[in-house]
């Protein structure tokens, strides 16, 4: 047997081996990837590479752009949620503030681009791709209440005892849910909704 042969037949060897290794071992189906075969998650000239997780493994915040930051943040503010840091960036001429309940991690991110050079600002719609930010509330009566004593529109009052809808002063919906259900109370039982939300 020729020096062709035998390197050969020790490839087809090798080759077996492997193949018995991997039926052997509980490694995924052979394939193909690129310039180089897998056994498993094994390829012969690389090192073993295992894909971390594809899952969201933290919700981080939510989002909204401002025309008039301290508005909002005071709008925020008489529902619990205070500012717990900000960054503003001269050169892309735009703040970032970001709002959180008391304990909570997650937060609402208010992007504030600041007006140009000649005073001119953009403005915003309520679009309907965005539908609202929810809330938790201990009192949904009482929460309405200090809003509606701020001067804040009670879109969809709490006739239910259980849900309500409110603006920021940019119009983003706000949905406001009572952590169970309380019985229904005046006058919030009787009032009609307001515009849109």
């Amino acid at each position: 047997m020729g020096e062709t042969t035998n390197a050969v037949f020790g490839l087809r060897i090798a080759a077996a081996k492997a193949c018995i290794f991997s039926t052997i071992m509980p490694h995924p189906p052979l394939f193909r990837a690129g310039h180089g075969t897998y056994f498993g998650h094994r390829r012969c000239d690389l090192p073993v590479h295992r894909p971390r997780s594809q899952h969201v493994t933290k919700f981080l915040h939510t989002m909204i752009r401002v025309t008039d930051p301290d508005a909002t943040i005071s709008f925020f503010n008489l529902l619990g949620l205070h500012e717990t840091r900000r960054f503003s960036s001269e050169q892309g001429r735009f703040t970032l503030i970001y709002l959180a309940c008391p304990g909570e991690s997650v937060e609402v991110e208010l992007t504030h681009n600041w007006p140009d050079e000649d005073g001119s600002f953009e403005t915003y719609g309520g679009g309907r791709n965005f539908g609202h930010i929810a809330l938790q509330v201990e009192d949904i009566y009482a929460t309405c209440q200090t809003l509606a004593d701020a001067g804040i529109t009670i879109n969809r009052p709490p006739r239910d005892g259980h849900m309500a809808f409110v603006k920021t002063p940019d119009g983003i919906s706000v949905e406001l849910l009572q952590n169970g259900h309380l019985p229904p109370q005046e006058p919030w039982a009787s009032m009609t909704n307001t515009g849109s939300w």
